[in-house]
């Protein structure tokens, strides 16, 4: 659940940092979901980043799923919006 502390924005920076594709978005039920296209060593870091969250966030916990590369966002990290 992120409520105010600017999680996804966030998330792209560090994405961005790491030199990840992908995107970050808020789902409706407030949970967060982020897709990342990179190494296993920038995913390890990015998952790590996730953990920790941004200041102010309390992050109880993050769930990894392995997926196929999606062409759609091979190219960039951007903020998205749930469906």
């Amino acid at each position: 659940m992120v409520q105010g502390v600017g999680f996804r924005y966030f998330t792209q920076d560090v994405a961005e940092r790491l030199h990840l594709n992908g995107f970050v978005r808020n789902l409706g039920d407030g949970r967060v979901e982020a897709y990342a296209i990179g190494t296993s060593q920038q995913l390890a870091c990015f998952r790590s980043a996730m953990e920790k969250g941004p200041r102010g966030a309390m992050v109880h916990s993050v769930t990894e799923e392995l997926a196929g590369v999606d062409p759609r966002f091979d190219l960039d990290f951007s903020i998205t919006y749930d469906n």
